[in-house]
Order: C-alpha cells, then sequence, then structure tokens
C-alpha cells in the first residue's frame, strides 16, 4: 500500500473541518408550499435568522481557526529557522528549509491517534525550550560573542540584570525580569497549542502534507547538495535545531570534565618553589602599578570610523610623557573574556592560567596558586588593591595575596554614580594616590580596576582640576558630566559606539594626566584592556585582542623587554606581537630576574 493510499482518509477526532458543509437527513427538506398558501409564519421567519445567524457564526469561526492555525505555523516556523548567533539575525536568514520539520511531519502522520497528540505535546516542550535557548544565546553573542553555557552560565543571568538596572533604573530591570519570565511562559505554552493545531491539520489533509512533505525533502536534499546558502553561513537546508541539541550535549560533557583538565593544568607552575630572593630582581625598588581599563579593546585603536581620535589621543600622550621623561612600550595581548566578565581577564594575567569561565575562576581562587600578586608580596612588595566597584566582603583578595584593599566603601567618595561606574576614574587615580603612594611609602605591587569605560557608556565624567576633586561631590555638577542619561543610546549602534569611543578618551585622558602628575622615577604602569567591547560595538567578527603597555621612566626597565619586540609608545602597532593573557605572567616574570624552579 503506498503512502498516499495509506493517509488517503481524513480523521475528524480533533475537530470538524473548517470546511464542512451539514447535510440535511433524509426525510427533513422544508415541505413545497401548496398552492396558495399564504407568506411564511413568523415562526418560520425566526428560523430562518437563526439558521442565518447560525451561518455567520461559522464563518467566523472558521476564520478565527484560520488565522489560529497561520499564527501557529508561523510561530513554530519561526522557532525552528531563527538562528541562535546575534551575527546571523537577519530577514534572509530565515529563508531555509527546516530538516526537523520533515521528520516531525512523518513522525505525526504515521503514529496512532492516543501516541500523536503526546508526542505533539512533547515536541511543543522540546521546541519551546530550544527557542528559550536561542533567544538567550542571540542575547549572549551580542554581548559576550559566544553562547550561553548550560552548566557554567547560570549565574550571569544575575549578571546581566544587574546591568540592565544600570541601564534603564530599578523599577524598568523588575518590569524586564517579570517580562523574561512570562515570556518564557508563554513561548512554551503557545508552542504546545500550535503543536496541537498544526498535528490536527496535517493529520486532517494528510494527502496534501505528504505531497508537500516529499516535494520539501527533495528541496532539501538538492540545497544540501550543492551548499545553497542564503546568509553566509547559513545553509538553505538547515539541521540548525539537531545541531543545537548536539553542540548543548558536548557542551555539557565539556563543562563537566573541564574542572579534572584544569585542575591538570594547575598543577604546573615553574614558580612555584623560586625562592623569594629570586623574584623581580631586576624591579628592586620600584612601584609596579597593574591597571585594567576597562573594555578598552583593539577595536578602540584599529577601528577606521570610530578609533582615530583615540589613536590621536594616544599619540599625544606618548608625546606628553615623552616631554616628562617617560618611555612606553604597547603589544597585544588576547583576553579570555569579551564583552563582561572582568574577574575572569583579571585572574588569567594574574594566575598564568586561563580562565574562562566561573568554574575555572571559583577553583583557581579555592586553592593556592602563586598569583603576580602573591608573588611580589613574597618577595617583599607591600601588595594594594584598588577596586572601586566592590562593595561588599571579597575574599578572592587573600587568594591573590593583597595586604590593603581599597573599595567603595574606604574610598570616601561622595559625588553620583555614572550609570554602572561607581567613581570617576580620575578620583580613583588619586585617593590611590593619596593612600598608598605617600613619601617614604615601602615599594608596591598594586592593582587598580578603572569602571568609567564600563557599559553602558553614558554618563561620562569629565575631567577636571586634580586639587579640586575634594570627596568627589564636585561630580554632581551638571558641568562636569558629558553624554546622555543612562539607557539613551540604547538601539542606536552609531551613538553607541561614539559614547563607548568616549568613555575610552575618558579613561586615557585620567590614567595619561595621573601619571604627568604623580608618576616618579619608580613608577612601573602597566595599563591593558581586560577584554573587547560587546559584539553589538565591534561586531561579531572582532578578535579578543586588547592593547598593554608598559610605562616607566628608568630606561633600565624597558631595556628588559627589548627582546619582546613591543611597539614604541602608547599605541600598539597593528603587527605587534599577540600573547594569550596567560602567558603575561610567565613572560614578565621571567623578564624581570625571576627564576624558574622546575623546567
Amino acid at each position: 500500500m503506498s503512502l498516499l493510499t495509506r493517509f488517503r482518509r481524513p480523521e475528524t477526532e480533533d475537530e470538524p473541518a473548517a470546511d464542512a458543509v451539514a447535510v440535511p437527513a433524509a426525510g427533513t427538506e422544508d415541505a413545497a408550499p401548496e398552492p396558495g398558501t399564504e407568506a411564511t409564519t413568523d415562526a418560520e421567519s425566526r428560523a430562518e435568522a437563526a439558521d442565518g445567524q447560525v451561518k455567520r457564526r461559522g464563518k467566523v469561526r472558521g476564520g478565527i481557526l484560520i488565522v489560529l492555525t497561520v499564527l501557529a505555523a508561523i510561530f513554530v516556523l519561526f522557532a525552528l529557522t531563527v538562528p541562535d548567533n546575534y551575527g546571523q539575525l537577519h530577514a534572509k536568514s530565515f529563508l531555509r528549509i527546516p530538516l526537523e520539520a520533515l521528520v516531525a511531519v512523518v513522525v505525526l502522520l504515521v503514529l496512532p491517534r492516543p501516541v500523536r497528540r503526546v508526542v505533539a505535546v512533547l515536541l511543543g516542550v522540546l521546541l519551546g525550550l530550544l527557542t528559550i535557548i536561542k533567544v538567550i544565546d542571540i542575547g549572549f553573542t551580542a554581548s559576550l560573542a559566544r553562547p550561553f553555557d548550560l552548566v557554567l552560565d547560570w549565574f550571569l543571568l544575575g549578571s546581566a540584570a544587574g546591568v540592565v538596572q544600570d541601564s534603564i533604573g530599578t523599577f524598568g530591570a523588575i518590569l524586564a525580569v517579570i517580562g523574561a519570565f512570562l515570556l518564557v511562559i508563554a513561548i512554551l505554552t503557545l508552542m504546545v497549542l500550535s503543536m496541537l493545531r498544526l498535528t490536527t491539520l496535517v493529520v486532517r489533509h494528510n494527502r496534501v502534507a505528504v505531497g508537500a512533505t516529499a516535494l520539501l525533502t527533495v528541496a532539501w536534499i538538492a540545497c544540501a547538495a550543492f551548499g545553497a546558502q542564503v546568509v553566509h553561513g547559513v545553509p538553505v537546508a538547515s539541521r540548525a535545531d539537531e545541531q543545537l541539541v548536539v553542540n548543548r550535549a558536548q557542551q555539557i560533557r565539556t563543562g563537566l570534565n573541564d574542572k579534572d583538565a584544569f585542575q591538570q593544568e594547575a598543577a604546573v607552575d615553574p614558580f612555584k618553589d623560586t625562592p623569594a630572593n629570586e623574584l623581580f630582581t631586576g624591579l628592586k625598588g620600584k612601584d609596579v602599578v597593574l591597571t585594567f581599563v576597562e573594555s578598552y579593546g583593539r577595536y578602540a585603536v584599529e577601528d577606521p570610523t570610530f578609533a582615530p581620535p583615540v589613536d590621536a589621543q594616544l599619540d599625544a600622550g606618548t608625546k606628553s610623557l615623552e616631554a616628562a621623561g617617560f618611555a612606553a612600550r604597547s603589544g597585544w595581548i588576547s583576553s579570555s573574556t569579551v564583552g563582561g566578565g572582568s574577574w575572569l581577564a583579571h585572574a588569567s594575567m594574574l594566575s598564568g592560567l586561563y580562565i574562562n569561565n566561573q568554574q575555572r575562576y571559583r577553583s583557581l581562587t579555592s586553592g593556592n596558586r602563586l598569583t603576580l600578586t602573591s608573588a611580589f608580596k613574597k618577595a617583599g612588595w607591600h601588595t594594594v588593591s584598588t577596586e572601586p566597584v566592590i562593595d561588599r566582603a571579597w575574599p578572592e583578595g587573600q587568594f591573590y595575596g593583597y595586604e590593603t584593599e581599597y573599595n567603595l566603601n574606604n574610598l570616601g567618595y561622595k559625588g553620583p554614580h555614572f550609570s554602572y561606574a561607581t567613581m570617576p576614574d580620575q578620583y580613583t587615580y588619586q585617593q590611590f594616590q593619596q593612600r598608598s603612594m605617600q613619601p617614604g611609602h615601602a615599594p608596591l605591587f598594586a592593582e587598580i580596576t578603572t569602571v568609567s569605560s564600563h557599559s553602558p557608556w553614558t554618563p561620562i565624567p569629565k575631567m577636571v582640576d586634580w586639587d579640586k576633586l575634594g570627596d568627589g561631590s564636585i561630580f554632581n555638577d551638571p558641568a562636569n558630566q558629558a553624554g546622555g542619561a543612562p539607557g539613551s543610546i540604547i538601539g542606536d549602534p552609531n551613538k553607541l559606539r561614539a559614547s563607548y569611543i568616549g568613555s575610552i578618551q575618558y579613561s586615557l585622558n585620567a590614567l595619561i594626566s595621573y601619571i604627568e602628575t604623580y608618576g616618579d622615577k619608580n613608577l612601573v604602569l602597566i595599563f591593558l584592556g581586560d577584554h573587547q567591547p560587546a559584539p553589538v560595538v565591534t561586531g561579531q567578527d572582532a578578535s579578543r585582542d586588547v592593547p598593554i603597555t608598559i610605562v616607566a621612566k628608568d630606561p633600565a626597565v624597558l631595556d628588559k623587554i627589548s627582546s619582546w619586540d613591543w611597539t614604541d609608545g602608547l599605541r600598539p602597532a597593528p603587527n605587534a606581537p599577540e600573547w594569550r593573557m596567560d602567558a603575561f605572567r610567565n613572560n614578565f616574570m621571567t623578564a624581570f630576574g625571576s627564576t624558574p624552579s622546575t623546567h
């Protein structure tokens, strides 16, 4: 028996066909009126009116059913074809033939009625969950340049809510969270109802369904054979949901196994047992300051449209620092994160291990790895952290080896917040200087995190005279603020990029001015970006590279890194060497006289 013959008889188990016509039973036809009979009685008129009303209701109901069917088909097809990558989110990306839909039609047709409805519900739930994952992936690829990790990333949803709060306020953030919850419920419910509706349609019109499926299957095979694509990287012969499931299964397995892999990597440390007197012999008497400039990425230096103001600023800064007796060398370093997760980059830089997820971060900070900070502490430097965003206990500070910790609670700031940024970078630098760099202080190693260039990049503080900073209340004056209200640039890519560049210019200006104002012969300042800004700024194909620069007045310091071939000045050349961020610790320790204890 052929497949067409097998499904020739339509089933009516779920609901009557919208176009069905009632056939009067035998013997119930209206009798022909007797000759000379008077006009139709009132009862007959009422019956005809009622019959017309029933027919009108039937037409309305039929129209509603057609609309619901069309909406169900659009909803399911959207879920099957929507990309999970922000960079592929174009109208043409939906011009695909999803293999999963073809398989589902065949499965639903061959199953018996009781099983069919159960399977339709299960398929609706599965497709709803995959759609939710795709929506989250779009957000993650737009902000972090990677998909959501089902094992390691749940805590980031809370961080995302915090960024939303900084952008649109507490009330808006609450509404956004409620809306997200309702959206999840709506997607799951509507997907199940849509699958049940389409299953009824497919079964009722099984001959048409079989023919259309056969035709689309041939088209799918042809497109697959020729690699047809309407959008680059998005094949017309789609298996996206199947691949999504496979990729997520592999991701879960990798996440579960990554802890053991990391422990093996962490067990190797060439400086673990190096004696204190053999650490940093080339930096004796120097104050080493490591500064992370938030979101200072390669995009800010090389984008042809938005980078020229930053390039001009870096070149001018190079000249002004040279006039003050300083020199600089710059290169590129590849961050372990993009768009967010700054603590992962900090951990990679300080530990010499590649920290690209929260599981690795927790494993690292619960161990006893020798960090750059603890190595300086071991060698006799006083160690200081300045973290203007931290407002609670920070146990990681003890792991890193900081002896003195400054944060939002003890930096004395009385001015306004600038969206996410709790205080301007200029204020952070001055407080560090006043608290840690007074005349006669012991040599120190300090790590400073600046946050004025953190998204959402508006408003931005303006530079003021250093001697007028006081407790920061000067920034309550609107004249010392630039840019619009938080969230005012959302939805406009050009304004977003321009505001990002403006924030980087402010952060670099504050840093260069700090060196010129307070720098001395013992200062060795290392500054770098923690990561590139989000892909909504850079585009999807941007690298993970960030600029890194070492500034010093003592020429002997930069002589020790001459073999690195870094570019003279504050702006790295396009062909300057590129390292991965976890390589810095060992390279830096070796260059400045630390002797490996193992080989």
